[in-house]
């Protein structure tokens, strides 16, 4: 039986990826952009970890600072390497950040993906390669502290902080 070779499948500029969680990361609400491009019905997304449609190349450094960042009550940017139900790739820019209730409660997060620039994505990969070598060299509980001490190395030698180079990468400016 011949096998099928993983596609990446290429977000349209207008597609929006939308989706709530509660406080551990299980899907409360998600459109139906979400579910054309992951492949899975809401019944079968709701209740399910996010990490559902995660792809094992993307560092848990990244997922590190993302939960970091939101804890703080503070929006999360970056690119994320998702896998649909079919195991094709979407590679997605993700702007989440805290959703509070009325008394301003923290209530779970909502999240926001959208088209990646590819040439972002050519600086982002490279960066993940890096990660994701330091993890496989760590033990497990450190690894991602680890990968994302090395980001936090990487970006200071060039002097710049996270999110204004993330966002600098997905705006494309100069």
């Amino acid at each position: 039986m011949e096998q099928r070779m993983n596609r990446e499948i290429k977000l349209a500029e207008d597609d929006l990826i939308v989706s709530k969680t509660d406080l551990k990361g299980t899907i409360t609400y998600c459109n139906r952009t979400f579910m054309r491009i992951s492949g899975y019905s809401s019944p079968e997304l709701l209740g399910q970890p996010h990490n559902i449609v995660r792809h094992p190349d993307t560092p848990r450094g990244m997922f590190k600072l993302l939960w970091d960042t939101i804890q703080q009550g503070r929006e999360y940017h970056g690119f994320v390497k998702n896998m649909n139900r079919d195991n094709d790739i979407y590679w997605c820019f993700c702007t989440v950040m805290p959703n509070y209730t009325a008394t301003q409660e923290l209530h779970g997060y909502f999240s926001v993906q959208r088209q990646a620039r590819p040439e972002a994505l050519d600086s982002m990969k490279e960066i993940y390669r890096q990660m994701i070598t330091i993890e496989q060299r760590n033990n497990s509980a450190g690894a991602p502290a680890a990968s994302l001490q090395w980001l936090t190395e990487y970006l200071a030698d060039r002097q710049v902080e996270y999110d204004p180079f993330i966002i600098h990468l997905q705006k494309g400016e100069q």
